[in-house]
């Protein structure tokens, strides 16, 4: 059997949390390895238990939540942050995303929706909300200026990969697929990302899809 997905749960509103992570571990796919209600406490258990994904909520007493991920960004905390919030504002969306999370859920999605979401992030794929598929593309609309003159910068190499994003595929499939280091992955993804004025690989993976990526040949034809 795979082992369970590790996850920290941080919200403060103690009854949710519980709940949530009753719900998550009925099938054995997730595992709520700690719980917090703010961030100090975020920290300390980040470290002690070392999980594999944090589920985040956006308004908390001490810190909100987009602030925090940025500070741990910054402590070094990489594991796939996801928000699991009330809040389907556009303007939160784009700031969560250039903040560092992963994805973006809302506490309306059903406990299903939830666990694929966190499965997904560990496996290295990027995750919103359906509802907020519409803003996202608001948000690509408002940032990408030309998409022709955008993508002429693309070298072929970085087109194949974002063929790949398009996809949802992680770095390190991305690397198995085209034979090359994990770290050069994260390499032509960062430049992606800055030639398309982009600012997470959610945010590619949608635009990918827009110009039709996903349906086109590995190479990139």
């Amino acid at each position: 059997m795979t082992e369970a997905i590790r996850i920290i749960l941080i919200d403060d509103h103690t009854l949710f949390r519980k709940g949530l992570a009753e719900l998550l571990e009925r099938h054995g796919k997730v595992s709520v390895v700690a719980m917090s209600g703010n961030a100090h406490e975020t920290r300390v258990l980040l470290a002690q238990h070392r999980p594999d994904v944090a589920v985040l909520d956006l308004n908390m007493p001490d810190i909100d939540g987009i602030t925090l991920i940025e500070q741990l960004r910054a402590e070094g905390h990489m594991l796939p942050i996801l928000l699991l919030t009330v809040s389907d504002a556009q303007d939160d969306l784009a700031a969560a995303l250039r903040a560092g999370a992963r994805g973006y859920l809302l506490k309306n999605m059903e406990p299903d929706e939830v666990e694929d979401a966190i499965l997904r992030a560990a496996r290295g794929e990027t995750v919103v909300a359906p509802e907020m598929t519409g803003k996202l593309v608001n948000l690509l609309d408002q940032k990408q200026g030309t998409s022709d003159s955008l993508l002429a910068q693309l070298t072929q190499r970085e087109r194949e990969i974002l063929t790949y994003l398009s996809r949802g595929q992680s770095n390190k499939a991305i690397a198995r697929a085209l034979d090359i280091s994990h770290d050069t992955v994260k390499l032509h993804v960062r430049h992606i990302l800055a030639k398309l004025n982009l600012s997470s690989r959610v945010e590619a993976a949608v635009f990918a899809v827009e110009h039709k990526f996903a349906s086109r040949a590995p190479n990139g034809n």
